[in-house]
């Protein structure tokens, strides 16, 4: 139960951001006379968010920058990827879809896993379709214990992550990512 209540908290702020966001993106771009896509840049987006890493950090010295980014970079990585997992189990019967994830009586691979948290894993998809086949029990334990065992190698890929960024942080800068929720 703590655990969909904290997915569905995430989704929601997610959601609120999100919606926030494309507002902000709209009456920017209207102001500019931009229509479509505009000059987005994802690498762009990327330095705006390390920047404020850093500076909530309080690093201001290059050559410490230099060694804790690479770090924090390969955490929040982790971190997307594993928010990724979780939200694409999340799917299932969720905001009007139908009882298989997707839109009723639609293809439900037309409108998923390519939002904020990129595309679901092949060990996800393999137990969606297995689920949408009415596989055999033994199927469906093999896909279950195949996106079990993706999503451990991606808590364990993320807690790496987090003691090596661990280990470079002063504790108030510790204090300050836990705050966040870089560091558990």
């Amino acid at each position: 139960m703590k655990r969909l209540s904290y997915l569905l908290a995430v989704a929601g702020i997610a959601t609120g951001l999100l919606a926030g966001m494309g507002t902000g993106m709209a009456q920017d771009r209207s102001n500019r006379g931009d229509r479509g896509r505009g000059n987005w840049d994802p690498e762009q987006m990327r330095q705006r968010m390390m920047d404020r890493v850093k500076d909530q950090l309080e690093i201001t010295n290059e050559v410490e920058w230099r060694a804790v980014e690479p770090l924090v970079s390969k955490v929040l990585e982790a971190r997307r990827e594993n928010m990724a997992t979780g939200i694409g189990a999340m799917g299932r019967g969720f905001m009007g879809r139908g009882p298989t994830g997707g839109p009723p009586g639609g293809d439900r691979n037309a409108d998923r896993g390519r939002g904020f948290f990129g595309a679901p894993s092949a060990e996800a998809q393999a137990l969606e379709k297995a689920i949408e086949s009415k596989a055999s029990n033994n199927e469906l334990k093999t896909a279950m214990a195949n996106y079990r065992a993706a999503r451990k190698a991606k808590a364990d890929a993320l807690t790496q992550a987090q003691n090596d960024l661990r280990k470079v942080l002063s504790v108030r800068q510790e204090a300050i990512a836990v705050a966040n929720g870089w560091l558990d």
